[in-house]
């Protein structure tokens, strides 16, 4: 599948220009989902860590079907019935109006640039185990700068360049990942699979269930592009089936392939020991090279989730959430520009602190957010009976409650876990929320910026 050029449609919400864009076709929509989701086994460790060997294995198992594929159906639904720029933001605004539309943006607006804040640090973190000078000082914080400025201009350049990126990264950092679990076979131990983990090492059931959510969310960021995609209402469940199905192998062939190959101290299982392990079961050269592949994946991260948020931005300001000209795309090369320029500044204003907490509150608050998109998802149905859903969840609206509520458990599970710092920080976030709502609307009745009509804006359904 390649990319083919077709002019923007004047009555889609997303279109603020005429200028000439290239559509997503079906391959570089399925990488650009994945590196949304995982962009590799890269993070897994840490469950093994948590655990050990067997729950990180069912884990890893059984976690798609309780949060991946109800997330990927609700995705694939929604984004073929308005398949605008926004996404979830769409869906939130046309459920429950407005206020729960900007509420939502911001919540995962807030998860998107704390995300992006943290791969270019991962990537120089594989960097200084090849290159010690990026360890600490001046040199990391260069590197960390110039790696978040020059990745975004790449962004900056289409989404066409974007998503054939995505191919050629997700290829490249996902082989010696096969070449390792092949490597692997001979050496595997079946008994090790089912071990609990180590005498005397207590369960971290916080980390554990965390490292599950890290890995294995975000399914839905990809709907804010849905305007940039060809043809929409066929490629996107095609490509987000086909994306859950990667996303899936990716994380459990390699466990399983290292879990019973080697034997470690369970606390060394700590995220980059993929690599330790490649070089126990092949040499050196194949740990280089999965070092190079995490930088690779990193790169690829932040490209597909910098273009989610500035895609994000530009539905916000075509809905009338936010000024208009947050929505203005560039002359060149068609890409909204304003929402991957703030997207950077933000992430570039974090990307020096201490993410534990961060990063912990970005996870709580995208529970809030995937909680009122389930609830977005069921009212539609109960609200639209009768629209056009060119995908449609096989699945009556008492099913769908069902079926929303069992990874709802899940998100209230991450909840209660969370810490009170966590708490605080989440709070202060939801807050700044709310206040930006009115004093949005307050600069609307001032009409000191100008603002798209929401109300007036009808996404295509046909």
């Amino acid at each position: 599948m390649g990319l083919e050029t077709q002019p923007k449609n004047p009555n889609s919400p997303s279109s603020s220009t005429t200028t000439t864009t290239k559509k997503l076709t079906l391959i570089p929509l399925i990488f650009l989902i994945y590196f949304e989701v995982a962009g590799g086994p890269y993070g897994e460790e840490p469950a093994v860590q948590a655990a050990g060997p067997l729950l990180a294995i069912l884990g890893f198992l059984i976690f798609p079907f309780i949060w991946s594929i109800p997330e990927a159906l609700v995705t694939a639904e929604l984004s073929t019935t308005f398949p605008g720029n926004g996404g979830f933001v769409i869906w939130a605004h046309k459920a429950f109006g407005p206020f729960c539309g900007s509420l939502m943006g911001c919540w995962k607006f807030l998860t998107g640039v704390v995300n992006i804040a943290a791969f270019p640090i991962l990537c120089v973190d594989y960097m200084k185990k090849l290159f010690p000078v990026f360890a600490s000082g001046l040199p990391r914080t260069l590197a960390i700068l110039l790696s978040t400025v020059i990745l975004s201009f790449v962004n900056y350049t289409g989404l066409n360049i974007v998503g054939l990126a995505a191919i050629g990264l997700g290829v490249v950092s996902l082989f010696p990942f096969v070449i390792m679990s092949i490597m692997a076979v001979p050496q595997i131990r079946p008994h090790r699979w089912i071990s609990l983990g180590q005498k005397g090492v207590k369960k971290d059931w916080s980390l554990f269930f965390n490292c599950l959510f890290w890995n294995l969310n975000f399914w839905d960021t990809v709907s804010t592009m849905a305007g940039e995609v060809e043809n929409p209402k066929k490629t996107f469940p095609t490509a987000l089936f086909s994306a859950v199905i990667l996303t899936c192998l990716a994380y459990i062939i390699p466990l399983m392939a290292v879990t019973g190959a080697v034997s470690v101290d369970q606390h060394e299982w700590e995220s980059g020991f993929m690599a330790v392990a490649a070089e126990m079961i092949s040499g050196k050269w194949l740990k280089i090279w999965i070092e190079i592949g995490a930088v690779l994946s990193g790169i690829g991260l932040f490209e597909a989730q910098l273009s989610s948020c500035a895609y994000q931005v530009l539905g916000m300001a075509d809905l009338g959430i936010i000024p208009k000209f947050f929505g203005v795309r560039s002359k060149w090369f068609g890409t909204p520009w304003v929402g991957i320029l703030m997207s950077t500044l933000i992430t570039l204003s974090v990307s020096q602190m201490d993410f534990t907490n961060i990063v912990a509150s970005a996870n709580f608050i995208y529970s809030l957010g995937m909680l009122l998109e389930f609830a977005s998802f069921v009212w539609l149905r109960r609200k639209f009976p009768t629209l056009k859903r060119p995908y449609k969840v096989p699945l009556r609206v008492p099913g769908l409650v069902v079926m929303c509520l069992i990874p709802s458990a899940f998100l209230m599970v991450i909840v209660v876990v969370a810490t009170k710092i966590v708490f605080l920080v989440s709070g202060l976030m939801t807050l700044g929320a709310i206040l930006w709502y009115f004093l949005m609307n307050y600069c609307k009745s001032k009409k000191w910026f100008v603002f798209a009509n929401g109300d007036e804006i009808e996404v295509i359904l046909s």
